[in-house]
C-alpha cells in the first residue's frame, strides 16, 4: 500500500513538472478573437452552434499531440522542419502570411485589454501601453519558468466564465438538446460563423507553440504519457472555456433579442440582463484573456519565424544569444500597441482581416504538419497511427470544403 502512495506521488510529481506547454496553448487559443466569436455565436445563434465544440476538441487533441509527438522525437519546431522538408520559398511565403495574422492577431488582443479596461472606467491610452511594458518585461527579463508559472495562473482564472454562464440561468435541457441534435443552417453567414469557432479553435500559430514550448521545456518521449495528459486538460479547458461562453450569451443576450459587434458588447450587455456582478466577470475574464495572448501570439511568432530562418530563439536565452527572437518579439508588441492607440482605426477590419488570413493557411500548415509526423525518415518508429491520419485528413478536407461552399453560396443566392 505504502508502496502504491509512493508510486502515485511520485507520477503525480512527475505529471507536475510537465504541465504546461498543453495548458497554457490550449488556453490562450480563448484570447480576444475567440471570446468575440463564442459570444456572437452565442448571441446570434443562441445553443444551435454549441455541437461545434465536440468536433472541434477531438481534432484539437488529435493536432496538439502531433506536434507534442514530433517536438519531442525531432527536438525541432515545426517551422525549422518545414524549412528543412519544404524548401525556404515556401517556408517565406508562409510565414509571410503567418506574420501579418499574427501581427493583426496581437492587435486584436490589445483591442481587448483597451476595450475591458474601458468598461472599468480607465483609458486605454492608460491600460494599454501599462499592458504592453509588463507584457515585455515578463518574456525580455524573466525566465522560461517564471512566465510559465503566470501563464498558468492565467489559464485558471479564464473559469470565471463559468460564473458569468451560470448568473445568466441558462436552460440546461435546451442546452442537451442542441449538444445531441445538431442544427446547421445553409447560408453564408451560418457557414461563417462555424469556420469562425473552428478557425479560432484550432489556429495556426497554436501549432508552432505548442512544438517550440515542448522543445523548451526539454521534454523526453519517457514524458509522453504525462505530456498526453496534458495536452487533453489543456483542450478540456479550452472548449469548457468556449461553451460557457457561448452559453453566457445564448441565455442572455439571444433570448433578449440583443446583437453584439465585439466581447466588451457582450459584457455591457450583460449587465441589465444577468446583474453587474456577472458583466464585471465577463469583462476581467477578457482582460485576463487579452494579456494572456498579448504575450503568447508575439512569442510564438518570434519562435516560429527565427526557427524558420535559422536564428536562436527561446525566453531562457539572453538578448545577446537570440537578438532576432527579441527584436521581433518587441517589434511586433510595440507594432500593436501603436496601432490601438491611433484614434479611429479599423479593429474591426483588421481582427476581420487577421481571421481569414488564419483560415486559409490552417489548412495549410496542417497539411505541412501530417506529411512531417508520416515521414519515416524524421519520425523513425513514432509516425502517425492510422486513427490519427483519418482525423488529421478528414479535418483538412472539410475545412477547405467549408471555405470553398463559402465562397460558392453567394453564387446561388443571387
Amino acid at each position: 500500500m505504502f508502496k502504491n502512495k509512493k508510486t502515485f506521488f511520485r507520477q503525480l510529481g512527475m505529471f507536475l513538472a510537465i504541465l504546461g506547454p498543453g495548458i497554457i496553448t490550449g488556453s490562450v487559443d480563448n484570447d480576444a478573437g475567440g471570446i468575440t466569436t463564442y459570444s456572437v455565436a452565442g448571441a446570434v445563434y443562441g445553443y444551435n452552434l454549441l455541437w461545434t465544440l465536440v468536433p472541434s476538441f477531438i481534432v484539437l487533441i488529435v493536432i496538439q499531440e502531433m506536434n507534442a509527438r514530433m517536438g519531442i522525437v525531432t527536438g525541432k519546431g515545426l517551422a525549422d522542419l518545414i524549412r528543412e522538408n519544404a524548401g525556404v520559398k515556401i517556408t517565406f511565403f508562409i510565414f509571410i502570411g503567418l506574420l501579418a495574422a499574427d501581427i493583426g492577431n496581437t492587435t486584436t488582443e490589445f483591442a481587448g485589454v483597451a476595450g475591458s479596461m474601458e468598461l472599468f472606467g480607465v483609458s486605454k491610452y492608460i491600460s494599454v501601453p501599462i499592458v504592453g511594458i509588463l507584457v515585455w518585461i515578463l518574456v525580455v527579463k524573466g525566465t522560461y519558468q517564471i512566465a510559465e508559472r503566470i501563464f498558468l495562473l492565467f489559464s485558471i482564472s479564464l473559469l470565471m466564465y463559468v460564473v458569468s454562464a451560470v448568473m445568466g440561468k441558462p436552460h440546461w435541457g435546451e442546452i442537451g438538446h442542441a449538444m445531441v441534435h445538431p442544427q446547421m443552417e445553409m447560408n453564408t453567414k451560418s457557414l461563417a460563423m462555424i469556420i469562425g469557432i473552428i478557425g479560432t479553435t484550432i489556429a495556426p500559430w497554436m501549432q508552432f507553440y505548442m512544438q517550440s514550448s515542448v522543445i523548451e521545456k526539454g521534454l523526453k518521449m519517457k514524458n509522453y504519457k504525462y505530456s498526453l495528459i496534458d495536452i487533453v486538460v489543456g483542450c478540456v479547458a479550452t472548449v469548457v472555456v468556449a461553451f460557457f461562453i457561448i452559453v453566457a450569451c445564448a441565455s442572455t443576450l439571444h433570448v433578449n433579442g440583443v446583437q453584439i459587434n465585439e466581447a466588451k458588447d457582450a459584457a455591457m450587455a450583460l449587465k441589465p440582463l444577468a446583474g453587474e456582478l456577472a458583466s464585471q466577470f465577463f469583462a476581467f475574464g477578457l482582460f485576463i484573456a487579452s494579456i494572456f495572448s498579448a504575450t503568447i501570439l508575439p512569442l510564438a511568432t518570434a519562435f516560429y519565424v527565427c526557427e524558420a530562418f535559422g536564428f536562436e530563439a527561446g525566453i531562457d536565452k539572453k538578448w545577446d544569444e537570440a537578438k532576432e527572437f527579441y527584436i521581433l518579439y518587441t517589434g511586433i508588441l510595440i507594432l500593436s500597441v501603436i496601432i490601438i492607440l491611433i484614434p479611429n482605426a479599423p479593429l474591426i477590419e483588421i481582427s476581420l482581416w487577421s481571421q481569414v488570413i488564419n483560415g486559409i493557411l490552417l489548412p495549410v500548415v496542417l497539411v505541412c504538419m501530417i506529411l512531417l509526423v508520416n515521414n519515416k525518415k524524421i519520425m523513425g518508429q513514432y509516425v502517425n497511427k492510422p486513427v490519427n491520419n483519418i482525423i488529421g485528413w478528414g479535418s483538412v478536407i472539410i475545412l477547405i470544403a467549408l471555405s470553398l461552399l463559402l465562397l460558392i453560396l453567394p453564387l446561388f443566392s443571387k
